[in-house]
């Protein structure tokens, strides 16, 4: 179906095309705020790369280098946490007071930023490198284009919805795999009785439920047919049965105690915490856990860790061979910057989502949306089993990358009352009323 986006792409060797990058700088090497002298310049960035894993030191690592080779550059950097980040992107927006460099993310963010006049077009940039621009994946830019023009490019590729297990702890109490909705409530029920964790959740930041878990059941229930009519408003409602079975699904999991107690009251680096320790036979969370994962889980859990998918919901109409997610966070560059300060940003963007970033994402075991091979004999053998299940798996709609912001802010505030026994009808109502009021309609 058109509206996946395909991921099951033939990698290439990249050798040739990040040397051929590496021939053109020029144009980004030019203008006043190229390294050495010129115009000094001040410049914003605000990024979530503020964790501990591979991914966000690998980022942190291109800001200080990028730092050292431009003096004149002077970075004020701000690392923020994603829901902490996206609150205040949306705070600043409203003001019209953007930084001059931040990561956003594609479609609703995207088109809503350029709706307010706040993000200026990289077609230009992009154009001056096409062995750069035509080296991403296909429909790579589809998320950040707005009427013909390109805002951004993706930094990652972010499938918000994998089960990790530990493949040790299903093995010691005779549990398989679930390949089957059925399967994985068998699964739960027997950790419950043998006092371990089914499902480690964190869900405090209150998007991750909706996004790791809820996107992809919803996509199983409904099918992405449906989802985007309701998200438009055109020929399907969030009040249909189909909908409040998807959200019936995900309260049963919650009722069988798939997940621990206190769920809404711990991060996803807690999450990941309990699964470290052995406490949890599973945590689902995105391809960018990958990153926290083979860097900081101890050697005798990540040994034993494998990666799946969700399993088909039973009468449901979705793929069943796919998983939620974007092609992932981009750079938004600010609409006031001219001159000098917009080619300091530009060679900022250029050194985070150019070839080089995009191969230093990769080697911090974080899929990307650019045609570069993985390693395998240097890649960490878990990332080389989630890249060689990407290529068989579709991408299908997260919630909040089509969802307005109100009716985002809605679902995920009421996905925890869904979780703590609120009602499905009366929650499926509370969400089409906030998508149905923010297009007017």
């Amino acid at each position: 179906m058109k509206h996946y986006l395909k991921i099951g792409f033939s990698l290439m060797t990249a050798v040739s095309v990040l040397a051929a990058c590496g021939n053109t700088d020029q144009p980004a090497e030019q203008g006043a705020a190229a390294g050495g002298g010129g115009e000094k310049v001040d410049l914003t960035i605000w990024h979530n790369w503020t964790g501990q894993d591979a991914k966000s030191v690998a980022m942190r690592q291109i800001l200080d280098d990028f730092t050292a080779k431009h003096p004149n550059i002077k970075l004020e950097v701000e690392g923020l946490p994603t829901d902490g980040l996206k609150t205040r992107l949306r705070t600043v927006a409203a003001a019209n007071d953007m930084p001059d460099l931040f990561v956003m993310w594609p479609d609703a963010m995207t088109k809503e930023f350029v709706g307010g006049d706040l993000l200026q077009p990289v077609d230009e940039f992009l154009n001056s490198k096409p062995e750069w621009k035509n080296n991403f994946i296909d429909n790579a830019f589809d998320g950040y284009t707005v009427d013909g023009k390109i805002y951004s490019v993706p930094m990652n590729l972010a499938p918000s919805s994998f089960i990790y297990y530990n493949q040790s702890v299903f093995d010691k109490h005779g549990v398989k795999v679930p390949k089957t909705w059925a399967e994985l409530q068998q699964a739960v029920d027997t950790f419950n009785k043998n006092n371990v964790i089914p499902i480690a959740l964190g869900n405090k930041a209150n998007w991750a439920a909706q996004s790791t878990i809820f996107s992809t059941i919803g996509d199983r229930v409904t099918g992405t047919e449906w989802f985007l009519k309701a998200v438009k408003q055109e020929g399907a409602k969030f009040t249909d049965p189909e909908f409040v079975s998807a959200l019936k699904v995900l309260q049963e999991l919650g009722s069988s105690k798939a997940f621990q107690e206190g769920f809404n009251s711990i991060d996803q680096n807690q999450m990941r915490q309990l699964y470290f320790q052995g406490k949890a036979a599973m945590f689902i969370d995105g391809g960018w856990a990958m990153a926290d994962v083979v860097k900081n889980a101890p050697k005798e859990v990540l040994d034993v860790t494998h990666v799946t998918i969700l399993p088909p919901v039973e009468g449901g109409k979705g793929e069943a061979q796919s998983t939620a997610g974007v092609v992932g966070t981009g750079l938004g560059v600010s609409k006031k910057l001219s001159g000098a300060k917009k080619d300091a940003a530009m060679q900022l963007f250029y050194a985070l989502a150019g070839p080089d970033g995009q191969k230093a994402t990769l080697d911090s075991s974080t899929l990307v949306s650019y045609k570069i091979e993985v390693d395998k004999s240097k890649a960490h053998p878990l990332f080389v089993e989630l890249n060689e299940l990407m290529k068989s798996v579709k991408i299908s709609p997260v919630y909040d990358s089509k969802l307005s912001s109100a009716a985002v802010e809605v679902t995920n505030n009421a996905l925890q009352e869904l979780l703590m026994g609120g009602n499905p009808e009366a929650i499926a109502k509370k969400i089409q009323d906030a998508q149905a009021g923010a297009l007017g309609k």
